[in-house]
């Protein structure tokens, strides 16, 4: 039986009272809850505080290059589609210079589960505006505040068609938690977006100014695959903010395109040239 020891217990260079710290509770918890074993699962990273993430997990992990987590998470899913991949990454990791490569993960749409810590700045590099910072916010580097509109990462996906799309707060584990297992039981890419309050630079998206905002969606009348309904939800942001699944599609992975995947994991052959072409093409 799998239980939350197996994941490690590490001392940690994120500050005290961090969003990340629920994070990673909730992606153990979930873990855990799912009966996954440490070997069952491999976990990539970028560039920042976020990043971090699998130097504090007693997991397969990769800790790579600024923006670019999704890529080797891919391969991973690839080589060896019976793991359980998880992407983990920032709002300036992978909607900034990890952009490109969130556009075109969705479109191939892997089996891998994607848990972006939204924070609204760039923590490890010491307070910069990120992708998703709101108008007028100050920092070190805009002194007169923030005017380029801030991404909507999940009107973003939804319009992209994104198989699994949600939002998670740090400051609510057992709800975090939740939507992290249905990530990772969702067959295809799924995106958490986590609201993460940073303590040291973001001043105004604090613990208490979403505690004020957010709120968890219980609509009976919501239906999961309406991009239209779900694309309208995402736009809702100011005095409310929802949390939960806002948008799901079923639909064939990336992998399920793969024969060369049919008879067994991709690591334990040795596939003929023309296999070999068709993965390389499958990536194009």
């Amino acid at each position: 039986m799998v239980n939350i020891e197996d994941y490690g217990d590490f001392e940690t260079a994120w500050c005290p009272g961090c969003g990340n710290f629920g994070i990673l509770k909730s992606i153990k918890q979930a873990l855990v809850n799912l009966g996954r074993s440490p070997h069952q699962v491999f976990v990539a990273s970028g560039i920042g505080q976020s990043s971090k993430t699998p130097h504090y997990l007693k997991c397969n992990g990769f800790n790579g290059l600024h923006g670019r987590s999704l890529p080797p998470a891919t391969g991973a899913k690839v080589a060896n589609h019976e793991l359980t991949v998880i992407a983990v990454t920032g709002d300036g990791d992978c909607y900034g210079e990890g952009g490109n490569h969130f556009l075109h993960t969705v479109r191939r749409n892997p089996d891998i589960t994607m848990i972006v810590h939204d924070n609204q700045i760039y923590g490890l590099t010491k307070g910069q505006a990120s992708p998703t910072s709101e108008i007028g916010m100050k920092t070190k580097v805009q002194t007169h505040g923030v005017f380029n509109m801030p991404l909507n990462p999940l009107s973003m996906a939804i319009s992209l068609d994104c198989s699994f799309v949600a939002r998670g707060y740090a400051g609510k584990v057992s709800h975090l938690t939740s939507l992290i297992e249905k990530a990772i039981q969702h067959k295809g890419l799924s995106l958490v977006d986590v609201l993460q309050p940073c303590v040291s630079f973001n001043k105004l998206n604090t613990f208490k100014w979403y505690s004020e905002r957010v709120y968890e969606m219980d609509d009976p009348g919501y239906e999961l695959n309406d991009c239209v309904k779900a694309f309208d939800k995402s736009m809702e942001w100011g005095e409310k903010i929802p949390l939960g699944v806002f948008y799901v599609n079923e639909k064939p992975t990336f992998e399920d395109n793969l024969d060369v995947l049919a008879s067994g994991p991709l690591y334990k052959k040795s596939p003929s040239t023309e296999k070999v072409d068709e993965l390389i093409d499958g990536f194009v």
